[in-house]
Formats: structure tokens, C-alpha cells, sequence
């Protein structure tokens, strides 16, 4: 799969980056651990992951497949926390899942925008990921009005040997507060977009590149459009600058994927570099 710079860091990130949210679905740690090394193989060389992710399972997931490719980059999440924590057994996982379709306070996501919170968070996240810093740390669906946005920054700041970049992953609707008002916080942005909606345009109404973008297969599906395959290669059109998140249980459609990557790349001249993946 094709790499590209990713806008305002030195990151280089593979066109289509691995999502984590729904890979505790994928089932055993082993059938997870097969999907994730897969997905390498096939060119994924950027991951998406969050402490709330399977409640804690999937930066856990990621560690042995960073351990084995140093190249990897990966993009862990603070604000957002797994009730019960993140150390749970997968069988309680299950259960929590579970019982959280009857009491869904069981399975409802703790929120936290303190720098106290943070800091531990930050620790446990590299713990899991069996990292000494992550590549991106982004704020997970913060609101800017519930956010002291000095101390963050300071804090965000403070913490370059652990943290690379920093940025926020939000909806779009949570998005132009941050962007009208050139928020500090938000010199990476990760958002839904989607071909019909094109909510990222207000990146663009800013003067702001398409970094990170997700949610378009999901969208087209609402939307009764089936072909998964356009859509994904209408996603790496409209997002022609930084990465498209993509998630599947089906290590089949990996190479698929990638091959879409790489069609983009040889026929829109987007500006894709082909490294060698430990470069």
C-alpha cells in the first residue's frame, strides 16, 4: 500500500489506516492477532485505537504486531474511558457488552477532561501498547467548551518525549469550534466524512488539509449504496492528502483494499510515496 506524509507532522501513514473500534468483534485474541497481521502484510502501516476500543483490549492487541514492526504508527485517544476500566479479561468484556444492551450503564462510556485523568490515561495507554510514546494522542469527542485549553496544551506540551503529535478526533458537528477559532489543541484532526455529506469540508472552508477521515462505508450503507469498493476509492479521492480509516473482520478484503490504494495512487497522480515500510 501506497504512504503518504501525513499533513502538518512528519509522519509518513499508509492511505488506508486500521481502525480498531469494532476488532474485539473479530473474535478470540487469536482470530484478533491474525486480522491485525493481515492487515500489515497487506500494507497497513497506521493504526486507530482508543482506550474505550473494546474496552481496553484493542491497544493490548496492537502490542505484539508493534513489537514485531517498529514502523508501525498507531493513534491512541485520551478523554473517553471503558466503564469497569481497561484491564478487564475478555470474558468479562463479553459480558459487559452483553449486559449493556439491558442496562447500558454496564457498557457506557466514563468521560473525563481533566489533566489528572489524563496523565494516568497516557501512562496506561503506552503500557498497553507496549510503547515508550505514542505517534498521535488525540482528544477523543471533546467539546471545546468543556476543555481548560492551556493547562491541556501545557500538559500536551510537556509530554514530547511520550507524545509526537497531538491533536483531536471528533464529529463534525463537535468540529468548527476548533477550526473557526484556530484551536491550539487541533493541529491534527480526525473526523467522519462521508461522500454524500462531505462533512470534513469544513476543514477545507479553513484553509485546512484532509488529514485523518473515516465513516464512509458506513454512510454509503445507510444509504442503500453497496458498492464498498467505489466507495472506498472515492474516499482516498476526496481525502487525497492524509489517511482513510477502514475496519473488517475479513482478512480476505485486506488485499482488496489495497489494491484500491494503490489503483488511487497510479491513476490520480495523489501525492502517495512507495517506502520500504521500515523507512
Amino acid at each position: 500500500m501506497r504512504r503518504v506524509r501525513l499533513p502538518g507532522t512528519e509522519l509518513f501513514v499508509s492511505r488506508f489506516s486500521f481502525g480498531t473500534a469494532g476488532l474485539f468483534n473479530a473474535g478470540t485474541s487469536k482470530m484478533r492477532a491474525d486480522l491485525l497481521a493481515a492487515a500489515y502484510d497487506n500494507g497497513f502501516t497506521h493504526y486507530d485505537t482508543a482506550p474505550y476500543y473494546g474496552f481496553g483490549t484493542a491497544e493490548s492487541d496492537l502490542r505484539p504486531l508493534m513489537r514485531a514492526h517498529p514502523d508501525i504508527t498507531v493513534a491512541t485517544k485520551v478523554g473517553i474511558y471503558s466503564p469497569g476500566g481497561e484491564a478487564q479479561s475478555d470474558a468479562l468484556v463479553l459480558l459487559r457488552k452483553a449486559a449493556g444492551k439491558v442496562l447500558p450503564s454496564l457498557s457506557r462510556p466514563m468521560v473525563d477532561w481533566t489533566v489528572t485523568r489524563a496523565k494516568v490515561a497516557l501512562t496506561a495507554s503506552l503500557r498497553r501498547l507496549g510503547r515508550e510514546f505514542v505517534d498521535l494522542y488525540l482528544l477523543h469527542e471533546p467539546e471545546l467548551s468543556l476543555l481548560n485549553t492551556e493547562e491541556w496544551l501545557a500538559w500536551l506540551e510537556s509530554e514530547r518525549d511520550r507524545v509526537r503529535y497531538f491533536g483531536i478526533a471528533v464529529h463534525a458537528d463537535r468540529l468548527r469550534p476548533f477550526i473557526s477559532r484556530a484551536c491550539p489543541l487541533a493541529p491534527v484532526v480526525q473526523t467522519l466524512d462521508s461522500i454524500a455529506g462531505q462533512e470534513a469540508n469544513i476543514l477545507t472552508e479553513y484553509s485546512r488539509p484532509m488529514q485523518i477521515t473515516y465513516g464512509y462505508v458506513s454512510a454509503a450503507k445507510r444509504a442503500g449504496l453497496m458498492d464498498v469498493p467505489a466507495v472506498l476509492a472515492a474516499s482516498l479521492r476526496r481525502n487525497a492528502t492524509g489517511t482513510v480509516i477502514i475496519s473488517t473482520r475479513k482478512v480476505r478484503r485486506l488485499r482488496q483494499y489495497a489494491e484500491i490504494s494503490l489503483s488511487i495512487c497510479e491513476t490520480d497522480s495523489s501525492p502517495c510515496l512507495m517506502l520500504p515500510r521500515d523507512s
